[in-house]
């Protein structure tokens, strides 16, 4: 129980920053027209690249025999990939919305 009292102690002003996040990002998409969650979610999640890129920094500086650290990498990469092309496949289907059609 010691340990946990201590991290929070140590990272107290990160996880009020998180939490601040939280009900900015709320606000912020609380009040977003329905018209624009589309294109802003699909922006959102081709951001995930970043997810992608440090979860292979992860894997490549973690030791061999650190199955946590691999395991959760691994995760990452998979889930990253997953929100990155669905960003872009939302953001190709909302775009062939406005494409005239072809007669």
């Amino acid at each position: 129980m010691q340990q946990i009292f201590s991290f929070f102690n140590e990272n107290q002003q990160v996880i009020y920053m998180v939490i601040l996040m939280i009900f900015l990002g709320i606000e912020v998409i609380g009040r977003v027209p329905s018209v624009l969650h589309t294109p802003l979610m699909s922006g959102a999640n081709a951001i995930h690249g970043v997810v992608v890129i440090g979860a292979l920094i992860v894997m490549g500086e973690a030791a061999a025999d650190n199955y946590l650290a691999l395991i959760l990498g691994f995760l990452a990469v998979v889930l990253g990939t997953l929100n990155v092309v669905g960003g872009f496949v939302v953001t190709d289907r909302m775009l062939e919305m406005f494409k005239k059609k072809k007669q």
